[in-house]
């Protein structure tokens, strides 16, 4: 296997996201900006890195892997390119439609594909807590409160639909709460309440950088895998049955 450094694409480059990894990507050496794309171009090059609108994805140099925090309307013209060029493919785009995830599972029969609603290792960890507490508290009501900056979109968050998700697994029926305001990064409460008792569990960000430097050392695993779906926690944290 080469040691030379996993050629990125970032995808959704002007968004809070996309200007986090580049500028986390320039100080790592397993990985580089090869290309970024946005909506529209200003600036054609910048600190080094060619800058592409989204019309022009197509004329976008060699990558090894696309990492996407963009729009869902984005995501298809993306997906379609990876597979083309055989790339692996990184998102966290969330609001994506069914017709969307199942694009993403079809892609991955001849690419490397990660879908997660957050790439925070905390909240990876969140996740199989939750999974865990659901499948020991099957009779406890489980309620799921999340809050984001003013400007966030989609309401409940793809983290917390991802958390019930994880909680369903194991027998929970989920509820939902969201909160909208100020500056707020990402905040996470998973309750779960019994009688005379509660326990809750919870996960605050209070730098967006976690979910870059997360969605970074994604995209530096999945380029050694295979064809396939994987999930933030086996790539990170290993799957024995299915070894990187």
């Amino acid at each position: 296997m080469s040691d030379a450094p996993v050629r990125l694409l970032i995808h959704g480059a002007s968004g809070r996201m996309g200007r986090a990894l580049l500028r986390l990507c320039a100080g790592r050496e397993d990985c580089c900006a090869a290309a970024a794309v946005a909506r529209r171009v200003e600036q054609r090059v910048i600190d080094g890195v060619p800058h592409f609108s989204a019309a022009e994805l197509h004329g976008v140099p060699a990558f090894d892997v696309a990492i996407d925090f963009s729009l869902p309307d984005g995501l298809d013209p993306l997906l379609a390119l990876c597979v083309q060029r055989g790339a692996a493919l990184v998102s966290g785009t969330t609001g994506l439609s069914d017709a969307q995830q199942r694009a993403l599972t079809e892609a991955a029969g001849r690419v490397p594909v990660l879908w997660a609603a957050n790439y925070s290792l905390g909240v990876a960890v969140l996740d199989e807590l939750v999974e865990r507490a659901a499948g020991a508290l099957r009779d406890w009501d489980c309620d799921i409160v999340e809050a984001h900056h003013a400007h966030k979109q989609d309401a409940p968050s793809g983290t917390a639909l991802a958390l019930g998700e994880s909680a369903r697994r194991s027998g929970a029926e989920p509820r939902y709460a969201s909160l909208r305001a100020g500056d707020i990064v990402g905040e996470h409460t998973v309750q779960f309440c019994g009688i005379g008792e509660r326990i809750e569990l919870v996960h605050r960000a209070t730098s967006r950088d976690v979910f870059a430097i997360g969605a970074l050392a994604a995209a530096v695993r999945l380029r050694r895998r295979e064809a396939g779906r994987y999930g933030l926690r086996e790539l990170l944290f290993g799957d024995p049955a299915r070894p990187g």
